[in-house]
C-alpha cells in the first residue's frame, strides 16, 4: 500500500512562497510520475504539475513560471516550489502517484493521493 502525506502548506501573503512537500511510503516510488493537483471551495479538482520517472515535468498554464515541482528519489519525497502567489492560488492542494512513469495531466491518471494540505494567499 503507499501512502502520500503532503506538508508545508499555510497562510501567505500574495507575492509571497511557500514550498511543499509530499513524502511517500513503499519501494517503488521511483518507478512513477507524482503529480500535485488543486481543489479550490466549489471547484473541481485541476491539474498543478507533474513529474515523470526521470525528471521531466510539466505544468499548468496558470503557474508556469512562478511553480517548480522536483523530486528526491533517495528521500521518497516530491516538492512543489511556489513563488509569486497569489490569491487565486488559494486551494487545497494534493499530491499523487501516476499509474506510469510519465507525466500525465489527467486526475484519472493517478491511483493513489495523499489527504492535501491548505494554501492561503491573501491580498
Amino acid at each position: 500500500q503507499v501512502q502520500l502525506v503532503e506538508s508545508g502548506g499555510g497562510l501567505v501573503q500574495a507575492g509571497g512562497s511557500l514550498r511543499l512537500s509530499c513524502a511517500a511510503s513503499g519501494r517503488t516510488f521511483t518507478s512513477y510520475a507524482m503529480g500535485w493537483f488543486r481543489q479550490a471551495p466549489g471547484k473541481e479538482r485541476e491539474f498543478v504539475a507533474a513529474i515523470s520517472r526521470f525528471g521531466g515535468s510539466t505544468y499548468a498554464d496558470s503557474v508556469k513560471g512562478r511553480f517548480t515541482i522536483s523530486r528526491d528519489n533517495a528521500k521518497n519525497t516530491v516538492y512543489l516550489q511556489m513563488n509569486n502567489l497569489k490569491p487565486e492560488d488559494t486551494a487545497v492542494y494534493y499530491c499523487a502517484r501516476g499509474r506510469a512513469a510519465v507525466v500525465a495531466v489527467n486526475r484519472y491518471e493517478y491511483d493513489y493521493w495523499g489527504q492535501g494540505t491548505q494554501v492561503t494567499v491573501s491580498s
